[in-house]
């Protein structure tokens, strides 16, 4: 099972790429985002270079740190290690999250894509994942060749005990039926990034008033709600 020890929020989980958020609108963005409710984020940067992705990972992780948002680093564990993230989300091919714990520690969160496959949620949970991550539930412009997921793997999901992460897709429009079914986190990369500080601060609100309204545990106006 995960570690227990860092509590893995309920709400928008704000995902950052180079398309919507460029370097020059990546902070502002993300600013925007958890003003508008975000309760954490994922730094996914797969082509710059090594000192360009530092030199951003470390200004978002102030920004997350001072707002007390935990900031994970899309599949690479050492950047995570460097610049002090919250944690770290692993595909199916970016490592063993056994070895990113043991570099990151007992406290970090660790998020494991699943697809839409419960085989793959068992061994992540056996490899003490601390959220589980399914989709593409729509359309995805950033995951286009993912494999579809049904609704009704979030509620099976819950057999695992651990939170559970949407991704794929998601917009206000349509995030509404995903909570109802089960996430406790919807992970949205273009339902949420691409326009200007002020229409993402809205469309975060946006999400986070479907949380209010449908998940059992999530308290409004606090977006501190945990699942553990």
């Amino acid at each position: 099972m995960g570690t227990m020890n860092t509590p893995v929020p309920i709400g928008l989980y704000a995902i950052t790429d180079r398309q919507l958020t460029s370097p020059e609108t990546l902070i502002a963005s993300v600013e925007a985002a958890i003003r508008g409710g975000a309760v954490m984020v994922q730094y996914r940067e797969k082509s710059a270079p090594m000192a360009e992705r530092l030199a951003q990972a470390r200004n978002l992780q102030s920004v997350c740190s001072a707002a007390d948002v935990p900031l994970l680093i899309n599949d690479d564990a050492e950047l995570a290690k460097r610049v002090g993230a919250a944690g770290v989300h692993l595909g199916q091919s970016d490592g063993s999250a056994i070895e990113a714990r043991r570099l990151l520690g007992d406290n970090a969160i660790i998020g494991i894509t699943c697809h839409a496959d419960l085989t793959l949620a068992k061994k992540a949970v056996e490899a003490g994942a601390d959220y589980l991550a399914f989709g593409r539930f729509f359309t995805s412009t950033t995951k286009p060749d993912a494999p579809a997921a049904a609704t009704d793997t979030l509620a099976k999901a819950k057999r695992f005990n651990l939170p559970v992460t949407a991704i794929g897709g998601i917009t206000t429009e349509n995030g509404e039926r995903l909570i109802r079914a089960g996430a406790d986190l919807l992970a949205v990369v273009g339902g949420l990034f691409g326009g200007s500080p002020e229409n993402i601060e809205q469309k975060a609100k946006m999400f986070q008033r479907l949380f209010s309204s449908h998940h059992p545990l999530f308290q409004y106006p606090d977006n501190r709600s945990t699942l553990k």
